[in-house]
């Protein structure tokens, strides 16, 4: 049973690492976003040149602090999802991401779809005045945002995704490691910026993997998402994707609310039990990673690795009710 953490590949310090690892956590995530994937001047992970050496160095830092690195996260590069004309060679650029991933001894990638990215509104206070990061559908709708030009139909979501997925896919089992898609949020399926959402709904996902059924076609089951979509259908949703192998790690949070208003709240005081999640996890075979995602912002200066580490703190003390 291991607990993941993330780090912004643009501010891998050594201290939180070692702070992570005093907290209890096994593996990291490293975030290729914070400055999409900008390595030096004229240089970037889109550029379809082996990192295998680069992402070996990374590997062997984190492992420095005695943890493992378990995954990278990006965003599907919009020159792909948009459909841009470079798509075809961007395409092969992350395949070629995908092989140094296997080269350097990195088994996951983690990634979306969903090239206009998240849609939040004004924050909520809650307890000791923390932020709660907020959706709310009647503010979004009295200020949305500017959409993309031109609009993008479901269908074309569809056909760019799966003639992504055919080419990247037999390449990622040859290289050993396993995409895990993160759901839409929120995870409403219409154009909420002009570009339809697919990767929303349980029947999206069921699509995605029926149509993919490579063992390198995985969830990252973000439970927040799914809870803000299903309510307490959450359960479900957890015992069907953890039946059927289909997550590779788990975004352990709790939200109050569902569509179409939510608040991403503490991890003790939403409205998921969230024991009994993590025991229908173990019950249809998962083991972990659970991984906190982010937590609501607390107030005053140099306070969000306290978040953190309350959340951190919590998941260890289930993982140590339910697994033993």
């Amino acid at each position: 049973m291991y607990i993941q953490e993330v780090v912004s590949f643009a501010n891998l310090d050594p201290e939180l690492l070692d702070c992570y690892r005093a907290l209890g956590v096994d593996l990291i995530q490293v975030d290729l976003r914070a400055g999409v994937s900008r390595l030096a001047a004229g240089e970037d992970f889109k550029d379809g040149r082996d990192r295998s050496a680069l992402l070996s160095q990374l590997r062997e830092k984190v492992e420095a602090h005695g943890l493992k690195l378990n995954a990278i996260f990006s965003s599907c590069w919009e020159e792909i999802s948009l459909a841009m004309p470079n798509s075809v060679q961007k395409t092969e650029a992350w395949c070629r991401l995908l092989e140094s991933l296997g080269k350097a001894g990195i088994p996951h990638l983690g990634w979306n779809f969903k090239p206009m990215g998240n849609f939040r509104t004004p924050s909520a206070v809650g307890r000791g005045k923390a932020q709660y990061s907020t959706f709310d559908r009647v503010d979004f709708e009295r200020q949305r945002p500017n959409p993309h030009q031109p609009p993008v139909s479901e269908e074309e979501m569809w056909e760019r995704l799966t003639q992504f997925l055919a080419v990247v896919l037999p390449v990622a089992e040859s290289a050993g490691v396993r995409m895990a898609l993160h759901p839409d949020d929120p995870p409403i399926p219409e154009p909420l910026a002009g570009v339809a959402q697919i990767c929303s709904t349980l029947e999206q996902f069921r699509r995605i993997f029926a149509a993919f059924p490579s063992p390198s076609n995985t969830l990252l089951f973000c439970q927040g998402c799914m809870t803000e979509l299903l309510g307490e259908g959450v359960y479900d949703a957890i015992a069907e994707m953890a039946g059927a192998r289909r997550i590779a790690w788990v975004h352990f949070r709790n939200v109050r609310g569902r569509l179409p208003h939510f608040e991403e709240v503490f991890i003790d005081e939403g409205q998921i039990d969230m024991r009994r999640a993590m025991t229908l996890y173990r019950d249809r075979g998962f083991a972990g990673p659970y991984m906190m995602d982010h937590t609501p912002h607390l107030p005053g200066p140099g306070n969000d690795l306290a978040g953190r580490a309350y959340a951190i703190g919590y998941i260890r003390a289930l993982i140590q009710q339910v697994y033993g």
